[in-house]
């Protein structure tokens, strides 16, 4: 039992798959999980009694492909002050979303080429590592989706984005094209900078 809690990341996470290629046996496994009482929060991730839950590194282990993007991103990167009500993923046309969006997640998709442009990892407030689009990428999406934002949030985070001095110009007009996006964001920076 000890050697299990090995296993147990600083979080409270336990993964079944970490726990046993680490060597622990099935029977020893769902035992421990039995008798301390960790919560099935996913296909394979547990979570101690005393533990909080870390939303977004579940929904990544639940669905490795996608990448957090739109208002996870803009939160992330300090472009809008407004926590998301909804988390927000990125995954490629084709891929099955249908328990996603039941599960209310809201999800864009892109050509499967186009998902791996600008994708980030970073590590979120409960340490764990997760994928997010740089803020390029992220000032794509918005620029190609600002139907799905309110105006004010919109023109207040290519705002926030041209003040930043972290931002890359280059590659933003890089990405630009990618997202069929270049005309508009040329437009916004010109007005802008």
């Amino acid at each position: 039992m000890d050697k299990i809690l090995n296993f147990v990341d600083d979080s409270g996470m336990l993964l079944t798959n970490t726990a046993l290629k680490g060597g622990i046996k099935k029977d020893e496994f769902y035992r421990f999980i039995r008798i301390n009482h960790f919560e099935k929060i996913a296909h394979g991730i547990y979570l101690s009694p005393e533990a909080w839950k870390d939303e977004a590194f579940v929904l990544h282990r639940r669905c490795p492909k996608a990448v957090f993007s739109h208002d996870e991103a803009l939160f992330y990167h300090g472009l809008t002050d407004r926590e998301p009500m909804q988390q927000t993923i990125t995954l490629y046309s084709g891929y099955n979303t249908r328990n996603l969006k039941e599960s209310g997640i809201k999800v864009f998709t892109v050509k499967k080429e186009l998902l791996p442009i600008g994708r980030m990892m970073v590590r979120n407030s409960f340490g764990h590592l997760i994928p997010i689009y740089d803020l390029e990428r992220t000032i794509c999406d918005l620029v190609r989706n600002r139907s799905s934002f309110e105006i004010q949030d919109f023109q207040s985070a290519v705002k926030n984005y041209v003040k930043r001095t972290d931002k890359d110009l280059n590659r933003l007009m890089k990405y630009a094209p990618f997202f069929r996006v270049e005309k508009l964001i040329r437009q916004y920076m010109e007005v802008l900078l």
